[in-house]
Parts: structure tokens; sequence; C-alpha cells
């Protein structure tokens, strides 16, 4: 049936064999007769993860807990037909125009794409027609930071006393777990016909009439965020407006100035009455303010919200930087993508093979693969990090298979795989996450995608768990890349948390039942020589990470990801110790021509 297209099984197969050999190493469970996975901090089943989807349905299939029909239905060869990029479809358009309430926000990396790359360079600013804004909002008095014994208390106080003057509030949260979270907190919420609920899950016509009865009097209506853009709360009351109108309460700290602009903009609307203000949770911005989050809290004097403002300015800088290599490496794609439509709409079949064998390339099953895996922080300190290498892990590949081509090597020599680790808090939904082994970087970086930074909120992390991930699954690993911003934890400290988070009780009920410690599954490591490079993002790791990395052999080096240079010293330090572990006894010299081709103003 398929004979013209034979050159696509031959390339599946390659890759059918060498997923056999790790697809149980990519994290999976079965769940209503599927395979699901982890996605962000959610359980999805509709992600496939290559062929380590498929052979896990032949597996639990024969293990008996996936059915016939489901194995038949989800089993098959994957095709690879090309991508499109949002960011490269405006460049079809002639004219280019729009209008927003958030163009003041932007940061100066947004202005620049939006000019250079767009060339959107007309800006007009227009006075609103409903007069100057009367929402009462003082970003000096009306930003609180508390621990968390105070946070849900005072979010339900200023629930109360927007009650008692007979208002209505609205109430943000990041995410429907954190609300569901508050939500259970207290009895009487839940008990409160006068307290509604409006998230993704809702159903659109119900949303409509929660959105409605959100503007009367009294009404306490709970969201998360993503209602915050572009939902109209129209208040029509005369006698709330006379009380002050409706009040918006935000529990979080954005990561972008125009989402919260637009969270704040939920009130005191079209020149109505309305106020503002925001409860944050200490911990919650580890994120914003790294692993050493307490002290630096502690060490902010005058004006909060300001010095907040300007580290989320800071860190929004870097996701930008690290947007504009993803947005270089997604329009070769992109224009590969539209040759190959073009081709099929003429029906030039061989330029349609040439871009189909291309896409779909196989591992060669008879090379010696090297293979790395890269474990990285995903606690709430590492959202930088996270958001570089889903930019640049396509740039990364490209680059290493452009000098093992030079140097006379298969392109696809080596593996990757990705594998997050949080902490203990995160429960075993969150604590580990892994990829499959891959040669295709786009499959990464969908895996990547839907990853978040959150959870830790003490200091050390989990290591001790990606380590022991990394020593359960040995099997052609060449060596192991550790980057964080916070050191391993010591036995005493595994245990406190180990009981605070669930106690033995349920840790012994997950994959995670034995308690470990990092230098024991270090050991396992070294004694199969297996390499462990670290990339250390704050000082406070250092010394913890010099002793993780395999002595003289392994690289521990300082890694500023929010600096000017960090998105490019990210992906060349990754690079190298890929080429230099594929490229075997020529990996010097691999890595040598790397950085003259690559690293500006490298010179020998």
């Amino acid at each position: 049936m398929f004979s013209h297209w034979a050159f696509l099984i031959d390339e599946a197969i390659k890759d059918l064999v060498v997923a056999l050999r790790s697809y149980k190493s990519s994290t999976y469970r079965v769940q209503n007769n599927k395979i699901v996975y982890v996605d962000g901090m959610s359980i999805v089943d509709n992600v496939i993860r290559g062929y380590d989807t498929i052979w896990a349905y032949y597996h639990e299939h024969n293990e008996g807990e996936i059915s016939s029909d489901s194995l038949e239905y989800n089993a098959g060869i994957i095709i690879n037909c090309g991508a499109f990029s949002y960011a490269e479809m405006p460049h079809d358009f002639f004219y280019i125009t729009g209008v927003t309430g958030t163009l003041k926000t932007l940061a100066d990396t947004e202005k620049k794409i939006l000019t250079d790359v767009y060339t959107v360079k007309k800006n007009t600013y227009m006075p609103s027609a409903f007069g100057n804004c009367k929402r009462l909002y003082n970003s000096n008095t009306d930003v609180r930071v508390v621990s968390e014994a105070e946070y849900y208390t005072l979010i339900l106080e200023e629930i109360s006393t927007m009650r008692n003057a007979r208002r209505a509030i609205l109430v943000f949260f990041e995410s429907e777990e954190k609300l569901k979270k508050f939500y259970s907190s207290s009895d009487s919420l839940s008990k409160d016909p006068n307290i509604q609920i409006i998230t993704e899950t809702v159903a659109v016509k119900d949303r409509q009439i929660l959105i409605r009865r959100a503007a009367t009097i009294e009404k306490v209506t709970l969201l998360t965020k993503t209602f915050g853009r572009g939902t109209d709360f129209i208040c029509n009351n005369q006698q709330l407006l006379a009380n002050g109108g409706v009040h918006v309460l935000q529990t979080f700290f954005s990561e972008e100035l125009s989402e919260e602009y637009q969270i704040m903009g939920r009130g005191a609307r079209q020149g109505d009455q309305g106020s503002y203000r925001m409860i944050l949770l200490d911990k919650d911005l580890e994120w914003l303010l790294g692993s050493s989050w307490m002290t630096e809290l502690n060490n902010i004097r005058g004006e909060l919200y300001k010095h907040l403002n300007a580290a989320r300015n800071a860190i929004f800088q870097t996701k930008c930087n690290s947007k504009g290599v993803g947005i270089a490496q997604r329009r070769k794609e992109h224009e590969a993508s539209k040759e190959f439509m073009k081709a099929l709409n003429n029906d030039n079949i061989e330029k349609v093979k040439e871009f189909l064998k291309q896409q779909n390339r196989g591992v060669n099953i008879l090379d010696t693969l090297s293979r790395t895996m890269l474990l990285m922080d995903a606690t709430g300190s590492m959202s930088s990090l996270l958001s570089a290498v889903k930019e640049t892990v396509c740039t990364m590949f490209e680059r290493a298979a452009d000098v093992l081509n030079e140097n006379g090597m298969s392109n696809v020599a080596f593996q990757m795989q990705f594998v997050v680790y949080r902490d203990y808090d995160c429960m075993e939904e969150g604590i580990l996450q892994s990829s499959s082994w891959e040669t295709k970087p786009t499959n990464l970086r969908n895996f990547l995608e839907p990853i978040i930074a959150t959870g830790g909120g003490d200091y050390e992390e989990a290591i001790e768990i990606g380590l022991w991930y990394a020593a359960q699954n040995m099997n052609g690993l060449s060596q192991v890349i550790l980057i964080g911003d916070a050191p391993a934890k010591e036995r005493p400290a595994i245990q406190r948390d180990r009981k605070a988070y669930g106690g033995e009780s349920y840790w012994s009920k997950t994959k995670f039942s034995t308690q470990t410690y990092y230098l024991d599954e270090l050991r396992t490591l070294r004694d199969q020589n297996i390499l462990v490079h670290t990339f250390y993002l704050a000082n406070g790791a250092r010394n913890n990470f010099q002793n993780i990395a395999t002595p003289r052999v392994g690289r521990c080096q300082s890694l500023d990801i929010k600096s000017a240079k960090g998105v490019e010293t990210l992906t060349n330090c990754i690079t190298e110790e890929i080429l230099r572990n594929a490229a075997g006894k020529d990996g010097d010299a691999a890595v040598e021509l790397y950085r003259r081709r690559y690293v500006v103003g490298y010179l020998r």
C-alpha cells in the first residue's frame, strides 16, 4: 500500500528500535484506559511523546492495563509534516493595525520587536472617552506580602470588608489549583450562596451568567487569571457604584506588567468608581527574587512594589532575549513548511519527499549514541532558565549537528533527555518530570512548553530525586548536565520535608518510596563512569555544585542567565558538552570549532 513511502517507514523503524530501549524512562501513567502524562501541573491524555508513548501502550496492554481497542487506536507510525509559527504569520499580511489598552506597559524589548520585526512604527495614544479613571489604588499602601499563616486570613478579611460595605469583589488567583485550595480552606466559603467561581472548566454559557452577576451588591467572585484579560464586568447598579463600585483583589504577582494592568482594569471601568489591591504570599515570590527570596524580602527597604516591579522587568527582559533566539529558529521551520505546502499544492512529489525525509530522519541504530541528560531545577525561582531553554533547545541541536557534520560524523549521533526536579511540596506529580530520549529538538521543546516553575519555598531543592532518576536510567547514559540555583538537601531536611508533605505513608506508595541522598546517587553514577557537569545560577549553590561535578573532568561553572549574554552563554555551555561527548576522541577539537564559529569574540 505504501511502496512509494517506504523510506518513511524505514526511518520510523530506526526511531522505534531506539525508543524500545528506553521508553520506560519517560514518566507516564495509565488512566481511563489511556497513557497519560503530567503536563505542566496537570494530568493530560492528549500528549504523544514519540514512540515512547506507543511502546508504553504495548507494555501496559501486556500487563492488562490497556485494552486491545485502545492499543489499536493509539499505535501507529508517526509522520512529522512540519510546523508553523504564529510569530511569522503577521509577515504574510500587507497591513498590521490593532487596539490595546496596555501599549504603555510593553517592555523595551517588546517595543523593539514591534518596530524592528513587524515594522509597527506608529503609535497613537487616545484618552478615555469616560474621563479620568476613578480607581482607588496606591502601590505604596495597597500591595502587601504576607506569610502563609496570614495569607488566607487576609483574603477572607478583604472579602468580608467589601461585603460589609455592600460592594462586589473579584478575587483573582494564579491557577485553578490555588483557587480551589483557598476555597476549601474555610467551611464558610462553600456554604455561602453569594460566592461564585469562574474557571476555564466552567461551561461557556454558565460563565456568561456568572459574569453578569459579578457586579452586584455583596457578590464575591473567585476567578483564575485567564479572566483578567478582556472580560467585561459591567456594573449597572447605581447603589453599588455609590458604595464604591467593584473591588479587585489580586492574590499573586503577575509575570508581565500588562497582565497586572488588565486584571486591575476589571474594576473601575468606563469612569465608574472602583478599587484594587494585592495580597501576596511571600514564598510565591521565589520566581521573582530567587532561591534566597526570604533574605531578599527582609532586605527590601522603602517602596515594596517598586522593588518587585524592577525585579520583574529584569526577568522579563531575559525572557524576551530568549524569545529572540527562538523566533529566529522557528522562522526556518516556518519557511520550510510553507515551501512544503506549495510543493503539495503543485504536485511536486520530489520536493514533498525530500521535506518529509528531512523531517523524519531516524536515529542510526548502528551508531554508538552519546546520551546527555539535562537535569534542571524547575522550582519557583527558575522561570528565566526554563524560558531560555524552551527557546534555545533547537538552536543547540542545530549547532551541534553542523559541527559534527563538518567533522564527518553523523548529525544524529547524540540524544538528549530533559528531566526537571522540584521539591517535596510538589508531591509525586510535580517533584520529577522527564521527557523521552530525543534526536528531534522540536519534541523536547514540546515537552518543555507546558513546564512551569513552581514549588520549593525553603532553600535547598530535591536534587537527590533528579540524581536518583539518572542512576535508575543509566542504560546508554553518557553524561548529566545539572543546572540549578540552590544546593542539594541534607538527610535531616529530606526527612523533615517528606514528613511535612504526605508523610512516609504517602511516599511509600509512590516510585520515591525509598528515601535517598544525593551523595549515594552520585556514587552510583561515578561507579559507571557517567560524567556529571554542573552550572549554578546563584553563589549559594557553588560549593555544593562543585562537589557534585565529576572530579577533574566534570565542568562546574557559574551561569548568570539574567545578564545580557546569559541566553547565549547557556546555549554555548550545553552545546559544547554535547559535542565534547558525542565526538569522542575528537571532542576537544569539535568544541574548538564550535567556539570559533559561534562564540562571539572567541579567540584561541
